[in-house]
This record gives structure tokens, sequence and C-alpha cells, in this order.
């Protein structure tokens, strides 16, 4: 369904033999030295460039927020999604000081948002409660627009792109999602979100098993799972880590909502896992769990939970600092000291 690049196992090999040759204990750099050498593998080179980065972030509002399953309205969407456009979030400060460009891009926001990329399915979807959150088509068009939107990056040159979100209600239906995909109870993969009461978690996760329990989504099958409880946000990303594939280019895994949206991916083709990179366990529950089906080890362990891409963006300046050590620290073979052996 996907054409999914082969990733370069020679690259990879080459940038771990560089780490290797670096003048430090073996492995001194931890998942670092990893996450450098997978991203040489999918750059298909040693001389890895992320010198051109982005936080691609996806809009959209939630018909399930009828519910009352956030501490916000709807409304703070598209106030929200308006703030991206001029620079006035909390990812948009952090993206200036890790020099990265906020582009967001609305699939699904209520009302018309000036300043964004205008890529919108519908005003919302519908309210998971009541009914699936969207058709099929819906759903495969959003996963669409996620790899139209890399593709487009791609052509202009960026070399990594960090994923975000912005949609009220939306661990709602992340954690519906991951309640089906890992099919565990949702109580195992429901949080607080931006910060619901004890009631207003309960509130929260009866919500999720209902519309679980009502439409029934067929695990083995992301398309359904989205269609049923999912987002616009989720599923546009889901296309974004596809695309990452696709173009071969290293995709950042946000939070809890973005390893969501990478575990829809994943299962929609397994092979989009090679161009994930895993910036931070998030403060929401499942978000560790998901990590670990995935196979990918996060660097940062902050319980942040702010969203919008803000945890990947944290990631960037801890690998130009990687990086530095990488291109620029001397070999042994420079100083003349015998380099370290691996003890088994």
């Amino acid at each position: 369904m996907y054409k999914i690049k082969e990733i370069d196992e020679a690259a990879r090999q080459a940038a771990a033999e560089r780490w290797n040759a670096i003048a430090k204990p073996l492995g001194g750099m931890g998942v670092f030295e990893d996450i450098i050498a997978d991203i040489a593998a999918i750059q298909g080179t040693q001389n890895v460039s992320i010198d051109k980065r982005c936080v691609l972030v996806m809009c959209a509002d939630n018909g399930v927020t009828e519910e009352n399953v956030s501490q916000t309205t709807s409304d703070v969407t598209a106030i929200v999604t308006e703030n991206l456009a001029k620079g006035k979030t909390c990812v948009c400060a952090m993206a200036r000081h890790a020099k990265a460009d906020v582009i967001a891009v609305d699939v699904g926001v209520k009302r018309e948002v000036k300043g964004v990329i205008n890529r919108k399915i519908s005003r919302g979807t519908n309210n998971m409660l009541r009914e699936r959150a969207m058709t099929r088509r819906e759903a495969q068009r959003a996963v669409e627009i996620g790899i139209e939107c890399v593709k487009e990056l791609c052509g202009k040159g960026y070399k990594i792109i960090v994923t975000g979100e912005m949609g009220i209600g939306n661990t709602t239906t992340a954690s519906a999602v991951t309640s089906v995909l890992l099919n565990k109870d949702a109580r195992m993969v429901t949080g607080r979100g931006a910060g619901l009461s004890s009631e207003g978690l309960k509130r929260k996760t009866e919500v999720i098993k209902k519309a679980i329990l009502l439409h029934k989504p067929d695990r083995s099958d992301a398309l359904d799972v989205l269609s049923a409880v999912g987002g616009y946000d989720i599923a546009a990303l889901a296309g974004v880590f596809i695309g990452g594939g696709v173009y071969g280019i290293p995709v950042v895994i946000d939070g809890f909502i973005s390893a969501a949206a990478a575990l829809c991916a994943y299962t929609l083709t397994e092979k989009s896992r090679d161009f994930m990179i895993a910036s931070h366990i998030s403060g929401e529950t499942a978000s560790a769990d998901i990590l670990k089906i995935l196979g990918k080890k996060a660097p940062i362990d902050a319980a942040m939970r702010v969203g919008e891409g803000t945890g990947g963006v944290m990631l960037l300046p801890m690998l130009d600092t990687a990086l530095a050590v990488y291109r620029d620290m001397v070999t042994f073979g420079d100083i003349n000291i015998e380099r370290y052996k691996e003890l088994r």
C-alpha cells in the first residue's frame, strides 16, 4: 500500500564505527549514539545533517469534547492554532531557540484560521460517543495529507521533522485509539490530559469505553480504528510517519498523541518504524507502552505534557550537541592512544 524506502545499514555501521573511533568510552554517549546511527541509516550517509528542521503541527477539533472530557472548550483549538501562526505558543518559543520552523496545518479546525496551511477535511470530527468520528474515506484522506506534507517539506530541503498537534480533546481520542490497538482497558491508557479532576478522568474513561463498545473497531485495521474513535490530527500525523518512510526523512515522535499516531502508522506499515525517532516519555499513561511496542528509546523522561511538538523540539539541541562530538571530537588514532575494546 505504501512504498517505504530501505534504510542503509552500511551507513548505520559507518556511523557506529565513527562513534567507536572517537576518543571516549565505547557507548559513552548512550542512546544518542544509536539515534545518530539511525539517522545515518535513514539519510544514507554517515555525514548526518539535521541543520534544516521543522515542527509540523496538525490541528483539528474533536466532536467528543461535547462530553466534557477536557478542562477547556473546543474554542481553544482555533485560538491556539491562530497563535501557532503568530509564533505565540510554547512550541514557537522553543523552536526559535532550536532554530526550527513551525508549520501549522488545519486538517479539521471548526472555524477558519488565518496564517496556517489549510487542508481542512471538515469542521471537526463527529462525537464518537454518538457516531463514528469520521468516515473511512476521511481517515484515509487525513493520512494522505500527512504524506503529502512530508513530500512538500522534503522538496524544500528539510532534513528532520518533529511532529506536533493541537486539538482540544485529543488525549481522549489518542487514548481510545491506543486502547484498541494495544488491546488494553481504557483505564490503563487514559490520563488527565490538560488537567482533569479525578471525577473528570472517570468520565473521560467511561466515554472511551462506551465509544469502543459502540463501534467495535477492528484493531488489525488502523483506518477502521481512526475512523471509529480517532481524530484528524492523529490520522494526519500517522501519514507524516508513513511519509517519513516514503521519502526517507527522520520523523520525531513527540508525546502521547504523537506516539498514538506513530502506532497507527506502524499498524498500517511496519517498516515506517525505521524512520521514527523517539524524543521523550510523556506524562500521559501509555506513552512508554507505545514506545516499547515501537522498539524506541526516548532520551528525555521529564513528565512533559504540553503537546504541540514541544518534547520533540527539546530533543533537537540535544542532537546538535551529540553531533558536535560525533563530527568534531578527535579519534584515538589522532592522539596515538589505543582504542577501547568492547568487553562482553
